[in-house]
């Protein structure tokens, strides 16, 4: 069903132009009442130009939309994947709790528990040096080949979790350019080297690519016959992991109700719980199933999924605003925002509603963003400054890990703070002459230096606050945005499971191979993809 929004626009259109700090003044407790605490989590809604009216709007479409009713679908093993005929049931892989989680009227959770009580093994002795390569050396490096959402959660994850890695060393390979194996592999000793190649189908072709050129770099300091021992692979196509040469006892599966970008809680975070541990990638785990629990239970008002989701739909629906920017300050989530491009551009880029009719809006929106303070010294300028407005996602936790170093958290966390306010507040042609006449300036350059200095303001942001980043709050990070997206998919009518899109250019590129090495002359090619071939095969 396609969403109405009408009525939101009709508020939208009544209070464009009133400045968001114009709220705060007319409401003492606007800040208490635009936010939400929930199982730690702090989201700060209220430097929105949403007001009350909006608002009560917005949670009209939840009830229009039907998001609660295809929520209770989803969580329990519907397919509503339709174009695939799939469940959407990532959900599982962190279900903590003895109830049932049946797909057409099969409990999948002991399978799954099976699974991670394999992958806990499988951990446990590459750590503790039980299983080990053909040297009897303990391994040193783990080596995730993958590409999407084999590579985008479990590099993310490893980086962000970075103080609690006490395993190997997890390198991450995922471009076809040859540079990236090339660059990691040449720093590291095949002897102590373990290589995960996470592909369910096994056939995605950047990563097969890679995976045989590990294959034979394994093979300078490993005999064949102990090859076996350095590579492992998360698949389902158990066929194929054998012919590439990968025992039954290093493979780990999952189900097709587990999409790519949503996978990294079961086999695909392998390498996550190698570095961390099976302890904290259960605390990671717990953090997920905890956001799963609130969003199942928390009112519309109260439930933060549903909340951020409002917020985006109203910025890029209702206002227009076609971008957002993600600003996690906090250095080690600085993957966060390339897998938040994955999650919600894969999920919601769509043009067609579920019942296959054009949308007559826009759907997601274009996600980016930079870790702070870095971003504060490339694009902010444009965020402050440029014609367009971008709203803002900035997240922030109270602590560091680095207590030593905790003049510099609290720098970085001002920083944060100052940012949203700058983006609300802005400074006004007069306030920007006074600093100008301060200065010494006076008559035509008094003015022109005046305007370079004038800041618009009245831009929108968000903020989310965590205690500190650990696995639990990580956990709770990212299913929290995993649920937005499902809301925001429902509400605009579209199916988040499928990616149809990605599908087009990989079939053109297998097509294009044999064109640039000469083997097909190219018959029905365009003049410039044929031009750009002659130019790349001299």
């Amino acid at each position: 069903m396609l969403a109405d929004f009408s009525e939101l626009q009709r508020l939208h259109s009544s209070i464009a132009a009133r400045p968001i700090l114009d709220l705060f003044h007319h409401d003492t407790e606007r800040a208490q009442k635009f936010s939400i605490h929930a199982d730690g989590l702090y989201f700060d809604y209220s430097k929105t130009n949403i007001d009350d009216a909006a608002r009560t709007a917005l949670f009209d479409l939840i009830e229009k939309s039907g998001v609660l009713k295809k929520r209770s679908e989803m969580f329990s093993g519907e397919k509503i994947n339709d174009t695939e005929g799939r469940a959407v049931l990532h959900t599982a892989l962190r279900h903590q709790s003895d109830e049932p989680v049946v797909v057409d009227g099969h409990d999948v959770m002991p399978e799954v528990r099976a699974t991670l009580k394999r992958m806990e093994t499988f951990c446990d002795e590459i750590r503790s040096g039980v299983r080990t390569g053909a040297s009897g050396e303990k391994f040193t490096d783990i080596v995730n080949i993958g590409i999407g959402g084999s590579d985008l959660g479990p590099v993310m994850a490893y980086e962000a979790l970075k103080p609690f890695v006490d395993g190997p060393h997890c390198h991450f390979v995922s471009n076809i350019d040859g540079a990236h194996i090339h660059d990691i592999l040449n720093a590291l000793n095949p002897k102590t080297t373990l290589v995960i190649v996470a592909s369910k189908t096994f056939t995605t072709i950047e990563t097969m690519t890679n995976a045989t050129f590990a294959r034979d770099w394994l093979l300078t300091g490993v005999e064949q016959n102990d090859l076996s021992k350095h590579l492992a692979a998360v698949s389902t196509a158990d066929d194929k992991t054998a012919e590439f040469g990968i025992t039954p006892d290093m493979v780990f599966g999952f189900e097709d109700w587990v999409g790519g970008r949503y996978s990294m809680w079961g086999p695909i975070g392998l390498s996550v719980m190698l570095a961390i541990g099976p302890q904290n990638f259960h605390a990671f785990l717990s953090g997920a199933c905890a956001m799963d629990e609130h969003f199942v239970s928390a009112e519309t008002s109260e439930n933060l999924p549903i909340l951020l989701a409002l917020v985006g739909i109203w910025h890029n629906q209702i206002c227009g605003y076609s971008t957002r920017a993600v600003l996690p300050y906090e250095q080690r989530l600085l993957r966060l925002p390339a897998y938040l491009q994955q999650l919600e551009m894969e999920s919601n880029g769509k043009s067609v509603a579920v019942d296959g009719q054009s949308l007559p809006y826009h759907s997601g929106p274009v996600v980016w963003g930079e870790p702070g303070t870095n971003g504060q010294h490339a694009f902010y300028q444009l965020i402050h400054q440029g014609t367009r407005v971008i709203p803002c996602e900035f997240m922030v936790g109270k602590y560091g890990h680095e207590d030593n170093l905790s003049n510099q958290h609290e720098i970085l966390v001002s920083n944060c703070l100052a940012q949203s306010e700058a983006l609300m507040k802005g400074r006004s042609f007069e306030e920007a002459r006074n600093l100008m006449v301060a200065k010494g300036f006076e008559g035509d350059e008094l003015e022109r230096q005046a305007r370079h200095r004038v800041f618009p303001g009245n831009r929108p942001s968000t903020t989310l606050v965590y205690d500190k980043l650990t696995p639990y709050v990580l956990g709770q990070i990212v299913a929290l945005y995993e649920h937005r997206v499902f809301v925001e998919g429902v509400i605009l009518g579209i199916n988040s499971y499928d990616q149809w899109g990605v599908e087009l250019g990989k079939e053109l590129a297998v097509a294009l191979q044999p064109v640039l090495s000469g083997e097909q002359d190219g018959a029905g090619k365009d003049a410039s993809t044929l031009a750009l071939v002659a130019l790349l095969k001299r």
